[in-house]
């Protein structure tokens, strides 16, 4: 039995909330985003927000459950805040920088990686080894994230590489004489 899919998602002051059918659409400060919620749950306006509902009893709807009302709580926290996902990049020579709409990565290859930026995200490089993506949709800026980090993921002897910040390299121990 879901416990989270109970609690209703507060609708905070200066962002709108409409329900059409199963369509979920939230517009705030920071823009506007939509979920179609799968056919087994159901989402109704309420005094406390919004609330997600199964429509039987059935394993399925339950599942689907406390999913959709996370997924309802991402976007009205995203319109109204916004995500932010941080990368920390570890190794002699690895920097990043941002020009215009593409993001240059030097990782030890012969050639600079040029990864360009999506519309829907701001990437920005407060130093030459740190990369903050910020947006208004979890999924995106999580997504544009671990595309970032797969050009060069942390390996596990020295820990060089692109690594979330607060992520723990679990290390190994090297070659023995």
């Amino acid at each position: 039995m879901s416990r989270i899919g109970k609690k209703p998602v507060s609708v905070p002051s200066g962002v709108t909330v409409s329900i059409d059918g199963q369509t979920i659409a939230a517009k705030g400060p920071k823009g506007q985003l939509e979920v179609t919620l799968v056919d087994d749950v159901l989402a109704k306006m309420d005094d406390d927000g919004v609330l997600v509902e199964p429509r039987d009893k059935s394993k399925k709807a339950r599942s689907a459950w406390g999913m959709s009302r996370t997924l309802v709580s991402n976007i009205v926290e995203g319109v109204e805040k916004g995500f932010e996902r941080k990368l920390e990049i570890n190794g002699v020579g690895y920097r990043a920088a941002v020009q215009g709409k593409v993001l240059q990565l030097a990782l030890g290859y012969s050639h600079d990686v040029n990864f360009e930026i999506p519309e829907d995200v701001q990437i920005v490089c407060p130093k030459p080894t740190e990369i903050v993506v910020t947006g208004i949709s979890k999924q995106r800026v999580g997504q544009v994230a671990a595309n970032i980090r797969k050009w060069r993921e942390p390996e596990p002897y020295k820990g060089k590489g692109i690594k979330y910040a607060g992520e723990y390299i679990v290390r190994k121990e090297g070659k023995k004489k």
